[in-house]
């Protein structure tokens, strides 16, 4: 499971050339902050910030709302040296796996291939990261000025990672990344001898928990119990780490969809009960909730990339308890991320949805996967949740309990491979009782909308690693200690579908939301304030 190198001076001199063309390194920031409320320390940004919000209580006699304003001072410490981080993916071999390796191995190596409409150069498209801007401010002339939103903090570089993983088929990542089908077989060809080199490690294979139909490919996988299983998944993240003279690994589900398992007392509701269960053996402990605890025990935070609830409540507690980071769940790449984009917008608009109908067909190994009920069960699930904080923001349009019809519908079609199709109907009330619908006819490349979600996950998770925060109060008598975030990061909502936060929090779906608390609390990290789009010094006077 070696990195991916470069190795002859043919491709030093594309690397040389795709980096200069990229005009970005990991840790590289676009601007500098020139306020006394930032401090560029040895090796760290430190930044003080009053962060607004607005608590709303309810006046007991009159049932008046009141809204007070409220301000609360945080401090914020950024380590700025990136280092030398590592992204080991469950399920590398594949169709996500070896996509998004050869992509980055194609952009770090600067490899361009031949298509019917020319020359194609490798790009980082469909990364919120890599390939969008935010608003840093207003020139001198009140003009908007962006910058790249990878450049607003240190971070690390997509070209600058070191990937391995496990995997339960022993295929190698070229030969999965043919097996796959997704990109073109020029740039396969191209790419195709330096991955031939990369195997996966023998992964965990429990038959329960995915389609009785991926057991043909199942031929490379761990013998012995679970505790077994777990010290060596433990062993393969410090040898990964060690052999690669890595700072950080982070660890990614990208495997097939499991069933949902039961949360049991006993078994898996504490990080006490979940780690016995594992050495018992229970029958209800997953694979990739297996995964979880050994990332978790190694300091090795954990994403899952899948829609089944492999963040059992004991898995959250044995993270917060190992200050370890999590996230989760389930990739957001196309329909539903176009679902969190629309439904926000329509209830936004004063319309109410009735009824939203979603289905999909596809081909992929995923679909094959899907196509067994209880792992169709997982996605369903994943997928309902995404409209309910928006319908719940508006009681105007909704009652107590009310909610749209939400139907969704998946299935297996061998022939249209990874290119899958989604269609949804939206039929929502209007002025005066009339209807109004929307149907949407999108092909989703798969894989190609999954893999730069990897990329970004990535990229936020190791970037949640080098920050710490402390409250100030004018009523400290002792300076209060640097901690890291809570370790369920919300922060990567953006990037899922059903997103896990910590307990007793509101699970924000609706899209522009979550790029905006991503895009402001990185804003914080370097002491600016929240972006809005008020717009005060075009709207008056001057």
């Amino acid at each position: 499971m070696s990195p991916i190198n470069i190795t002859t001076s043919a491709a030093a001199n594309r690397a040389a050339t795709a980096a200069a063309a990229l005009g970005s390194v990991s840790g590289a920031t676009a601007f500098k902050v020139d306020s006394p409320y930032v401090r560029y320390a040895d090796g760290a940004i430190e930044s003080d910030y009053m962060y607004d919000t607005t608590i709303v209580s309810r006046d007991a006699e009159t049932g008046q709302l009141k809204a007070k304003p409220t301000k609360v001072h945080y401090q914020f410490q950024t380590k700025t040296s990136v280092g030398r981080v590592g992204l080991m993916l469950v399920g590398w071999g594949g169709n996500n796996g070896s996509t998004v390796t050869a992509a980055i191995l194609a952009n770090k190596q600067g490899i361009s291939w031949e298509t019917r409409k020319g020359t194609q150069e490798p790009n980082y498209f469909g990364s919120v990261m890599m390939a969008s801007t935010v608003k840093l401010g207003v020139d001198e002339n009140l003009r908007d000025v962006y910058v790249p939103f990878n450049e607003v903090v240190p971070m690390a570089h997509p070209n600058d990672v070191v990937i391995g993983g496990w995997d339960i088929n022993s295929m190698n990542i070229g030969e999965a990344m043919r097996r796959a089908q997704v990109l073109p077989v020029d740039l396969q060809r191209r790419v195709y001898d330096e991955l031939k080199v990369l195997k996966p490690l023998p992964s965990v294979y429990y038959p329960d928990f995915i389609a009785a139909n991926q057991e043909e490919r199942a031929d490379n996988v761990l013998r012995g119990t679970k505790q077994e299983h777990l010290e060596q998944l433990r062993r393969d993240i410090r040898e990964f780490k060690q052999t690669n003279g890595l700072d950080r690994v982070i660890v990614m589900w990208t495997a097939n969809t499991e069933r949902y398992v039961d949360i049991i007392a006993g078994v898996n509701d504490t990080a006490d009960n979940l780690l016995q269960a594992i050495a018992d053996g229970h029958a209800e402990v997953s694979p990739s909730t297996l995964f979880a605890v050994a990332s978790i025990l190694e300091g090795a935070p954990f994403v899952n990339g899948s829609p089944q609830n492999t963040l059992v409540p004991g898995a959250i507690e044995l993270a917060e308890r190992e200050r370890s980071f999590v996230g989760g769940d389930d990739f957001k790449s196309g329909q539903t991320k176009i679902k969190s984009v629309l439904a926000e917008f329509l209830v936004n608009a004063g319309i109410k949805p009735l009824a939203i109908t979603s289905y999909n067909h596809l081909g992929n190994n995923d679909g094959r996967n899907l196509s067994a009920p209880a792992q169709f069960r997982s996605k369903e699930i994943s997928k309902s949740s995404v409209v309910d904080d928006m319908v719940g923001s508006n009681n105007l349009l909704y009652k107590k309990g009310e909610h749209p019809d939400h139907t969704i519908v998946i299935k297996y079609v061998p022939s249209v491979g990874d290119s899958k199709r989604a269609l949804d109907e939206y039929v929502s009330e209007i002025f005066m009782g009339g209807l109004n619908t929307i149907s949407i006819y999108n092909t989703c490349e798969d894989s190609l909308l999954a893999s730069p979600l990897i990329i970004d996950l990535f990229m936020m998770t190791e970037l949640m690693t080098r920050v710490t925060y402390r409250v100030k109060s004018d009523a400290d008598a002792v300076e209060p200690q640097w901690q890291p975030f809570h370790s369920v990061l919300s922060i990567l909502s953006y990037m899922l579908k059903a997103p896990v936060v910590a307990p007793n929090t509101p699970v924000v779906n609706a899209l522009a939301k979550q790029r905006m608390a991503m895009e402001n609390i990185m804003r914080a990290f370097v002491g600016l304030p929240p972006n809005n789009e008020m717009l005060l010094e075009h709207k008056a006077f001057h």
